[in-house]
């Protein structure tokens, strides 16, 4: 009995509980306080619900499994026909149910018509909150949802093939069988864009369209084609005219496979429960989006779309791993005292709670600014301008800040048992995807020479809404943009400019913290590591801003 009781208190004592069963948006303020300023219209009831749902126990065991048992190519089937086809875990195919069910994939494009002209978006900062929290449950999944959401905006450039596949890309009913797109309830979209031997340089792209009557033949390879299984994938490839964008869909008009040949999946750092392909096509069908030569100019709206999604997505992961860490100090007693309550326990975590603060106000102001884009130039002009700056800033923060609240929870942060340590190697993802951090920063410039004029006024509002430091950054800003060599420069224009928006964006909330982020985020020297500034009297604050309790 003594050594039943022994284990028993050895296996028990001292642990925190396990992060689940939290209402995902109720017990967070911020993201509360971010959608009461985006000055849309959101169904509260319906996102207490969804927080429910998302950081259930269920839901977060279904992030676990998905990412525990990864997707799994076959190539062939038992006769050694080709099939192409990926096949996920039950966990992966739930989660996507939910998604599709909650419109993460389509919601901001419910009331366009497919032949109304170029869409436009209802609801951005209600779908990114539903996305943001959806994120801190499982990662991988959200790929061919913003894939599918963003393409619309690419569908655009062809009416006839919007009115044909908007109202299945709509769909709220998850349809998973490999059939074609016509017979199916809903669909989903992805995209291969790169090539193996120019990457993020897609105008060296080889990939080749032959034209075949109305329709084209594509010839070539990707060396990144994610979520292989979508219905249809957005793709560059270099016609008589020039680069430019088809849709290829999995099946041919006449029901059969398409010439898709999956080479191989990647086995990536993260992301594990979403499939990333090699994938080579031979003669494949398919159908031109925009005019022939116009490929990049055809996309750089969805990729906008997809830029924002990530920067979301980043703000929802951080938030994940500062709650996380935040519940285990309030539940682990070290040296005769809560971690919670230990002076140099709650700077660390104050620090990341400020970060928080910022990120998840800046992202959601620019998700009001592309709701409001159609109307207003001044929103258009933000929307352009600060979109590669906050997913620079925020993307690219990410991974240090998992790191810093995995460490937190000390050894019990990096074994896998624990979700932080999968949050930590998912990190990075969203700041290679869409542009790294020096395409981040290049296409701000590219965007503050296109537009001068547009530019300068978006840096200006953002200095008088963010008071008078941000005024003087406003001016420091503009000086890089104009002085020497400014391309040298790039990564420290873009990082004061997204500080700049972020700023704006807690003064425009009326955030309590809008001071101590200016001092010390744009005023002091940048500190090396959390907990290393003083935040002062702002620390309880902020701590009892992160989670309830």
């Amino acid at each position: 009995m003594q050594d039943r009781a022994r284990t028993v208190e050895t296996t028990s004592a001292n642990q925190s509980p396990p992060f689940e069963n939290v209402n995902l948006f109720e017990s967070d303020r911020p993201l509360r306080d971010a959608l009461a300023i985006a000055g849309v219209d959101v169904d509260r009831e319906a996102l207490v619900a969804f927080g429910a749902d998302w950081g259930s126990a269920e839901t977060m065991q279904l992030g676990r499994l998905a990412n525990e048992f990864p997707p799994r190519l076959k190539i062939v089937d038992p006769t050694g026909a080709r099939i192409d086809r990926v096949d996920f875990h039950p966990a992966y195919h739930a989660l996507m149910e939910r998604s599709v069910a909650a419109g993460l994939h389509a919601s901001c494009w419910d009331e366009v018509s497919p032949s109304g002209g170029r869409p436009q978006p209802r609801h951005v900062a209600a779908r990114a909150a539903r996305l943001y929290m959806a994120y801190q449950a499982e990662a991988g999944h959200i790929c061919p949802i913003t894939m599918t959401h963003a393409s619309v905006a690419a569908l655009a450039a062809n009416a006839s093939l919007l009115s044909a596949w908007l109202p299945r890309m709509a769909g709220r009913t998850y349809d998973r069988a490999p059939k074609p797109w016509w017979e199916k309830t809903s669909v989903t979209l992805g995209m291969g864009m790169t090539e193996r031997q120019g990457g993020t340089d897609v105008r060296t792209n080889l990939t080749q369209a032959r034209s075949a009557g109305a329709a084209y033949e594509i010839d070539g390879q990707k060396w990144f084609m994610s979520a292989p299984m979508c219905d249809a994938f957005l793709v560059l490839a270099q016609a008589p005219g020039g680069l430019s964008c088809f849709l290829l869909p999995r099946f041919r008009p006449d029901g059969a496979l398409n010439a898709i040949r999956l080479q191989r999946l990647k086995d990536k750092l993260g992301n594990r429960s979403n499939a990333s392909s090699e994938v080579e096509f031979h003669g494949a069908y398919a159908e031109r989006l925009g005019e022939e030569g116009q490929g990049v100019r055809t996309i750089i709206e969805m990729v906008q779309w997809t830029r924002l999604d990530c920067a979301v997505a980043s703000a929802g992961l951080m938030r994940f791993g500062l709650a996380n860490a935040l519940h285990h100090a309030r539940h682990r007693v070290t040296f005769g005292r809560r971690l919670a309550d230990q002076p140099a326990m709650r700077a660390v975590l104050a620090d990341l709670a400020l970060e928080v603060e910022a990120a998840v106000a800046l992202v959601f102001r620019l998700a009001s600014a592309f709701e409001r884009a159609a109307g207003s130039p001044a929103e258009a002009a933000l929307a352009r301008l600060a979109t590669p700056a906050a997913k620079y800033l925020v993307c690219k923060t990410a991974p240090g800040f998992l790191y810093e609240a995995l460490e937190c929870l000390g050894g019990n942060g990096y074994v896998e048992e624990l979700p932080l340590a999968r949050a930590y190697r998912e990190a990075p993802v969203n700041a290679v995807w869409e542009g790294s951090g020096n395409v981040m920063a290049l296409d701000v410039l590219r965007a503050t020479t296109r537009d001068s004029v547009a530019a300068a006024g978006v840096i200006e509002g953002l200095g008088k809404a963010a008071g008078e430091l941000g005024a003087r950054i406003a001016t420091i800003v503009t000086a890089d943009l104009l002085g020497n060599e400014p391309e040298r420069h790039a990564r420290r224009i873009t990082e004061r400019l997204a500080r700049l928006a972020a700023l704006a964006a807690l003064a425009e909330a009326k955030n309590p913290f809008v001071d101590v982020y200016a001092t010390t985020r744009l005023l002091d020297e940048p500190h090396a590591t959390y907990g290393a500034t003083d935040l002062g009297e702002a620390t309880d604050s902020l701590l009892d801003r992160v989670l309830p309790g």
